[in-house]
């Protein structure tokens, strides 16, 4: 089929830069991937059995396009419990699959054509995407290591035009670890209640912080009315492919959400939606046993990386480490195509991140023990050869 028929927007589309390398990983042999960003974990025991419950019992129909109440319950109690922000489960919050649909569906609901949407940059590769697939303009934001790979309000404030509409965070952030401070987070509320813009803040890595306490931007004082909480269970609970996610904000923003996504979708998968009940019942110590994992994982590979000579910002949350490697003298496309070619380690150039992403590359700490200590002796050898 000819490309003539597709949208002009599809076309510019940037293909994801993860997606890219991967198609060539799945293609060789003895590879040690450090590019998936999903847990390496299998989903906990009783949150798989509650899915198979689901099936045996004939919970195979069509659920409230909201979602099943009782878990939209649990959402807003695991909010209230852990932040202190208060949603209210009939009219606040939504159960999306995965909060990449959440994510498509806030955009949709927000943005007129050509309104602008700030991302802070090294991000998500969607982010941007998400923007312009829903007629938006997506303003990239970098950010740098000196700042803790952290928003500063100037620039933020430079990047405010008529056309500004939302300011997109995420956090604990993929790619680079970093985990906004309560100061930043503050100065950033200050400035979207002063040019009334929206904060879309996706929290989906809350639980996976080492070290320090991670603040829902909604728990602000004066945000939970011009917020919307983007959030979910793959990664905290190992259920990528379950595909459950939600977001809460004010009910009027969250009936968009639901108008949108009742013809796009109807509702999440009811199984997924019965196991992400149990997770948030039953779930939570599996998650300290993979965050206290994840966490010695952590120390490994940063430690390792510095003292191979790959300068390495300290992550405080989800589970990527994000060194610079600017001492090889290669730009992070040439250096992930090289390591990957001569050594058999796949990491994601950081340019597929974003501007600021540029002499970095990111690597997955959420596989075995082992092969991090594998893929540092690997990465070990190819510094020798160019460091």
């Amino acid at each position: 089929m000819n490309q003539k028929y597709l949208a002009r927007h599809v076309v510019n589309l940037r293909p994801s830069g993860i997606r890219k390398f991967f198609d060539i990983v799945a293609t060789m042999k003895d590879v040690i991937s450090l590019g998936i960003g999903e847990p390496d974990f299998v989903t906990p025991p009783p949150i798989i059995e509650a899915g198979i419950r689901a099936l045996n019992a004939g919970e195979t129909h069509y659920t409230s396009n909201a979602g099943i109440f009782e878990l939209r319950q649990a959402v807003a109690e695991y909010i209230k419990g852990a932040y202190g922000v208060s949603y209210d489960p009939k009219g606040d919050v939504i159960i999306t699959v995965g909060v990449s649909e959440a994510l498509y569906l806030t955009m949709s609901a927000l943005l007129n054509p050509g309104e602008e949407v700030i991302v802070p940059t090294p991000c998500f590769v969607s982010y941007q995407a998400e923007v312009i697939l829903a007629g938006g303009v997506a303003v990239e934001l970098p950010t740098y290591v000196q700042n803790s790979f952290q928003v500063t309000p100037d620039d933020l404030r430079a990047a405010i035009t008529p056309r500004t509409k939302a300011i997109l965070l995420g956090y604990p952030n993929n790619p680079t670890g970093a985990v906004y401070t309560r100061e930043v987070l503050e100065e950033i509320a200050r400035i979207a209640e002063e040019h009334d813009l929206v904060v879309i803040s996706d929290e989906l890595y809350d639980q996976l912080v080492y070290g320090v306490q991670h603040v829902c931007f909604p728990s602000l004082p004066g945000m939970r009315e011009r917020t919307i909480l983007l959030g979910g269970f793959s990664k905290n609970y190992a259920m990528t492919g379950w595909r459950a996610g939600f977001a809460c904000g004010p009910e009027e923003i969250i009936k968009g959400l639901v108008r949108i996504h009742q013809y796009t979708i109807m509702s999440a998968p009811t199984m997924s939606q019965m196991a992400a009940l149990e997770a948030l019942k039953n779930g939570h110590e599996y998650v300290i046993k993979m965050r206290d994992e994840y966490d010695r994982r952590r120390k490994l590979i940063v430690n390792g990386l510095n003292s191979l000579g790959l300068p390495t910002f300290e992550p405080k949350g989800a589970f990527y480490a994000f060194p610079n490697i600017a001492v090889t003298g290669m730009d992070d496309e040439t250096f992930a195509q090289k390591l990957l070619e001569e050594e058999r380690v796949a990491c994601v150039p950081g340019s597929s991140f974003g501007a600021g992403g540029e002499g970095y590359v990111r690597c997955s700490y959420a596989t075995s023990y082992e092969k991090l200590e594998e893929a540092l002796r690997r990465i070990e050898h190819f510094m020798t050869r160019h460091g």
